[in-house]
């Protein structure tokens, strides 16, 4: 292959690991993020397909690669790329083609057993030394079981399938909400109902969210979404922060329009040391970890190297997410 796939981001570190999984005779290099622009455009001419390390894409970047057809990510937002530009530009968007689902999916697991069980209060008061100590006067409802709740997964794609998958057997009820049409073989094959998002958050005891951050889903939970919720429900979130209007979530659990909260991800990241969602009990909060195990890694690493490859061959790339 004559045309170039680069790695671009501020560190060359990753460069191996990428190596490591590339299809034969691929053209793999580095380019520092961090050169002047004219230097990095320079080493650019002929590269087709940008590995996303992390450094800043904008369109303007963009347009002083010439010959640059796909940005790819290893994540599963993209939400930090201008789409809509880079698209005028000739330019396609890919994300890591569900690369990430199962740990996030297992994550989510994680995220709702916790939250229902007070896990962190109870790792706390164990390291502290203190054995039980308080936990149960600090507890601002009971732990509870997953066992005879419904759950209502909003976002039924590569992820929220993934978790209702893993909580066939739990004995819940499962509902979800979508923008898409969903198959009703896959309906029938995890037992889903179908609900409009007002049902879902007026019957689920249950609430977690998997979709992308798009303009239509910022602030989807906001004050109207948190006062349709029962006063017992948890929220789970382990897409994108902005998914929820923090400052109503902060108001929802001040004025216990819900009972908890279990967040992989917040609004700011890192979130500011003063959120009041830190020191409430009923809130535990991961730093945006859910997709962190070393087989998402490379599963995600494999389809970027191999869906950037697919453009060096001239053919059309995989998994491209298009403009809100």
């Amino acid at each position: 292959m004559s045309a170039k796939i680069v790695l671009y981001g501020p560190r060359e570190g990753m460069l191996e690991a990428y190596r490591e999984v590339a299809p034969e005779g691929l053209d793999l290099d580095w380019v520092d993020s961090g050169l002047p622009l004219e230097e990095a455009a320079a080493q650019m001419q002929d590269t087709v397909a940008v590995l996303f390390g992390g450094g800043p894409i904008t369109p303007d970047v963009a347009a002083k690669f010439p010959n640059l057809r796909l940005i790819q990510t290893t994540s599963a937002g993209t939400n930090h790329l201008d789409k809509t530009a880079l698209g005028e530009l000739g330019i396609k968007v890919a994300n890591n083609g569900g690369g990430n689902a199962i740990s996030v999916a297992e994550h989510t697991i994680a995220l709702l057993v916790s939250t229902l069980r007070k896990f962190q209060l109870q790792f706390s008061a164990v390291q502290d030394r203190k054995w039980a100590g308080d936990i149960r006067e600090k507890w601002f409802s009971q732990a509870q079981e997953i066992a005879g709740k419904t759950i209502g997964i909003v976002g039924l794609g590569r992820i929220g399938s993934r978790v209702a998958r893993r909580l066939q057997g739990w004995e819940c009820d499962i509902v979800y909400n979508d923008i898409i049409d969903i198959p009703k073989e896959l309906e029938e094959e995890l037992h889903l109902t179908r609900l409009s998002l007002d049902e879902l958050l007026q019957t689920s005891d249950i609430v977690t969210l998997h979709v992308p951050l798009t303009t239509r889903a910022h602030h989807m939970m906001s004050d109207r979404e948190f006062d349709l919720m029962k006063p017992t429900a948890i929220l789970i979130n382990a897409c994108r922060g902005p998914v929820v209007d923090e400052a109503a979530l902060i108001r929802a659990m001040q004025q216990e329009k819900i009972a908890a909260a279990g967040l992989d991800v917040t609004e700011i990241e890192p979130t500011p040391e003063d959120n009041p969602l830190l020191d409430m009990d009923n809130v535990l909060i991961t730093p945006h970890y859910a997709s962190f195990t070393q087989e998402s890694g490379v599963r995600s690493r494999t389809f970027a190297v191999a869906n950037a490859a697919r453009v060096a061959r001239g053919e059309e790339p995989e998994s491209v997410v298009l403009p809100d």
